[in-house]
């Protein structure tokens, strides 16, 4: 069993859980989600703001005023050893600058995985602070991301305005 906590942020709601090892997830959904997966939520977490919760929602909260440009809260990501390495790849990628897949598959050591890194992306479980939101296309075009393009746009105009800063 897991804690979690909701949290209403500027970008949507947002929930954050823990397994007392790290951050398991961060996800946005939309307000059906939520209430889509309320079954689903009462089988897997308990409603528990942690102290390890409210640092991470803490850094978030920071991350999106633009005052925060490092996450340091303890992630814990459930994933397979391929998913994991790409999360750190991700987690290297600067504030303010963007890979293409390509990149990012060159840098886990599989050039030709460029379909995989999209996988691993896609099932990313914790946004912004595994900021696969700094992977766009080979052209430059946001390409897919689970919290919807706007977003994702959002996050990476966040981060460019106040990187001239």
């Amino acid at each position: 069993m897991k804690n979690a906590y909701i949290y209403e942020t500027t970008i949507g709601k947002i929930l954050i859980a823990e397994d007392e090892l790290g951050i398991t997830e961060l996800t946005l959904a939309s307000e059906q989600e939520a209430e889509d997966k309320k079954e689903q939520f009462v089988l897997e977490y308990v409603l528990l703001e942690t102290e390890l919760i409210k640092e991470a929602a803490k850094q978030l909260t920071e991350y999106l005023e633009g005052t925060r440009k490092e996450f340091t809260v303890k992630l814990n990501p459930k994933g397979t050893e391929f998913q994991r390495k790409v999360w750190d790849a991700l987690r290297a990628i600067p504030y303010g600058e963007t890979r293409s897949y390509k990149q990012v598959a060159e840098a886990v050591g599989n050039a030709k995985a460029s379909r995989a890194i999209g996988m691993a992306n896609h099932n990313n479980p914790i946004m912004c602070i595994i900021p696969c939101h700094r992977v766009i296309g080979a052209n430059g075009s946001l390409v897919g991301y689970a919290g919807g393009l706007p977003v994702k746009e959002h996050l990476l105009n966040l981060e460019k305005q106040k990187e001239r800063k």
